[in-house]
């Protein structure tokens, strides 16, 4: 449970359905602390890689997370005094850091890393179990979605601009795979929480989307 005196914004959302620049713009917008909960889990899928340690290691993954000291810096995810963000954050690391949150052990040392992210003057959180799990005590609670093949485009000029060298037809196949496991888990799955703003972001610009969030906040007080 997170200290109701301390301000969460809590939004949860499919791969690509805008929730990292929204959460990051009000988090910007009202002064408050960022936190990007499924880099999290890309890190923990990171360090296996670089440790050598199989995705199918569960023993190993559950040590990798509950050692692991991320810094966050806006955007930056700093491991080891460097951003990896921009290796993480690839669609390269999406499908791992899937597999790897299916593990509850993992999800339960991560959860102590993000509880101790919610300090003043507040915290805007952005995942998949941000609302229902993490900080169900959250002030404000919004899902976003979008359709699959809006989403794939949307990565695909990400991976475009980083030479990733994959192909829309392999980022939408893997866009609904995520889909299917994150809806699917058996902890912390994907879903909207009852009392959350539902947006369909698939034909709204950044602009009006970002105005549509912080009119909900202000609305919640």
């Amino acid at each position: 449970m997170n200290d109701p005196k301390i301000p969460v914004i809590a939004i949860d959302g499919t791969t690509a359905s805008g929730k990292g620049t929204i959460a990051y713009k009000l988090a910007q917008y009202f002064g408050f602390n960022y936190l990007n909960s499924g880099a999290l889990y890309r890190l923990v899928a990171y360090e296996a890689f670089t440790q050598g340690v199989s995705l199918e290691d569960k023993e190993g993954l559950i040590s990798i997370a509950q050692n692991i000291k991320p810094t966050f810096h806006g955007r930056e995810v700093i491991i080891n005094g460097v951003d990896v963000w921009p290796i993480i954050g690839t669609q390269t690391y999406g499908n791992p850091a899937s597999i790897v949150s299916r593990i509850p052990e993992v999800r339960y040392a991560l959860e102590v890393v993000q509880h101790g992210m919610a300090k003043e003057p507040g915290l805007v959180a952005e995942g998949r179990d941000m609302c229902n799990t993490v900080f169900k005590d959250a002030q404000v609670k919004m899902y976003f979605d979008a359709d699959p093949k809006v989403r794939a485009e949307r990565r695909f000029k990400d991976e475009q601009e980083l030479q990733s060298g994959k192909t829309l037809e392999q980022i939408l196949e893997e866009v609904i795979s995520r889909d299917e496991r994150d809806k699917n888990k058996p902890v912390g799955r994907l879903y909207p929480a009852e009392d959350a703003l539902i947006v369909d972001s698939t034909d709204k610009n950044r602009e009006e989307f970002l105005q549509m969030c912080i009119d909900w906040c202000k609305e919640k007080g």
